[in-house]
C-alpha cells in the first residue's frame, strides 16, 4: 500500500508545480461622482399612501395609466416623479431624471 501513495502523492505534487500560473487583471473604472447641485430633493409620496393621500398631497397629477394585469398595477405621472400603485397603495415611487 505504501508503495502506490508515494507515486501517486509525488505525481500530484510535480503536476500541481507544473500547471501553469493563472494570471488575474483588473481595470479600475473611475466613475464622477454626483456634487451637491447634480442631486435633486423631490418630495414623493411614501410607500403604503393611498391615491386619495396622494392627491390631497402632491394635487392632479399630469397623467393615469392603469389597470395593468392582476394584482392591478396604477401609476400616476407628476413632473418630478412616477408614482406606482398596487390597486389603492402606494408601492413605488421614482425620481425623473433631469
Amino acid at each position: 500500500m505504501k508503495t502506490i501513495i508515494k507515486p501517486v502523492l509525488l505525481c500530484s505534487l510535480l503536476a500541481g508545480i507544473a500547471a501553469p500560473i493563472a494570471t488575474v487583471t483588473a481595470e479600475t473604472v473611475a466613475m464622477p461622482s454626483a456634487s451637491n447641485s447634480d442631486v435633486r430633493k423631490v418630495s414623493m409620496p411614501e410607500r403604503g399612501m393611498s391615491k386619495q393621500q396622494v392627491e390631497a398631497m402632491f394635487g392632479e397629477p399630469d397623467s393615469r395609466h392603469g389597470p395593468t394585469g392582476k394584482p392591478a398595477i396604477y401609476y400616476w405621472e407628476y413632473a418630478d416623479f412616477t408614482v406606482y400603485f398596487e390597486a389603492n397603495y402606494v408601492i413605488h415611487a421614482v425620481s425623473k431624471h433631469k
